[in-house]
């Protein structure tokens, strides 16, 4: 299952040319993870992968450039790969219904206190496994 976040563009997002700059993008990737993983009404500290993550890699495309509009972009975020300290999220960016930019980010659970990477709970497993999808080819 995918889930959908709305994400506004800001107007300190446009470059010289007028469009989206590159970097913002990733900026909207990790609103949208955000909201999947903190701010969903139904997170605990057990489900919602508060207890810490940290980026381990992303990977972008850019399909088509992006003018500033009021109008918030979506971006369709969902897990392909969990593994037992880690896992991957994809996105893709839709431009008033326009696929625009693809990503994904390895994203590895982090306890803070030790400083050091974690296993994935099976609480967290099963929160996971609930937006587990493939990505398109």
């Amino acid at each position: 299952m995918r889930h959908t976040v709305h994400v506004p563009m800001r107007w300190s997002d446009m470059d010289a040319y007028q469009h989206i700059n590159n970097v913002a993008f990733l900026g909207y990737f990790e609103m949208a993870r955000v909201n999947l993983f903190f701010e969903h009404p139904t997170h605990d500290e057990k489900t919602g992968m508060r207890r810490g993550l940290v980026v381990h890699s992303h990977e972008i495309a850019y399909k088509r450039s992006v003018v500033y509009d009021a109008d918030p972009l979506e971006i369709q975020i969902w897990v392909s790969t969990i593994r037992a300290a880690s896992f991957r999220c994809h996105y893709e960016l839709f431009d008033h219904g326009r696929l625009a930019v693809t990503g994904s980010t390895v994203l590895v659970p982090f306890d803070f206190a030790l400083e050091r990477p974690r296993r994935i709970t099976p609480e967290e497993k099963a929160f996971l496994l609930r937006y587990l999808d493939e990505p398109d080819a």
